[in-house]
């Protein structure tokens, strides 16, 4: 079981995890062992997570989240399998504690009276100066 917060706990089948070579550091126990992890967490069909959390995980997961549903996190940094495990874990938990987060909604608002003024006076002083760089008129 994997602990995101007080009210959301991962069970294990929701999660698989498998091993392959890794293409990192290791010398030359990276051709004999199996370090690398590849975690795969089944999102989508998760009754762990509400539906809001679940389509702003999709979109914060990008690229690594599934046709099916699920998202696939990869983690080869170390020579221990153990602690690339640890890692792919961590990562999980930190994607999912973001998209629990519901983001601010945006209040639009109305530019000030003095601000628009001053923003015309500043547009029209340049202009001014634009036109007097101009060629001068013979009369």
């Amino acid at each position: 079981m994997l602990h995101i917060t007080d009210d959301i706990t991962l069970q294990d089948w929701e999660m698989t995890e498998s091993f392959v070579r890794s293409s990192g550091p290791g010398g030359q126990n990276v051709n004999k062992v199996s370090t690398a992890v590849e975690l795969r967490f089944e999102a989508a069909r998760s009754p762990s997570l509400p539906d809001p959390v679940k389509s702003r995980l999709k979109r914060l997961a990008g690229r690594r989240w599934t046709k099916e549903g699920a998202i696939i996190i990869q983690c080869d940094e170390t020579r221990s399998q153990a602690r690339n495990r640890e890692i792919a874990r961590a990562r999980l938990a930190e994607l999912i504690t973001r998209a629990l987060v519901k983001p601010k909604r945006r209040i639009a608002t109305k530019p000030t009276y003095g601000s628009v003024k001053r923003r015309l006076a500043a547009k029209k002083a340049r202009s001014d100066v634009k036109t007097l760089r101009g060629k001068v008129a013979e009369d």
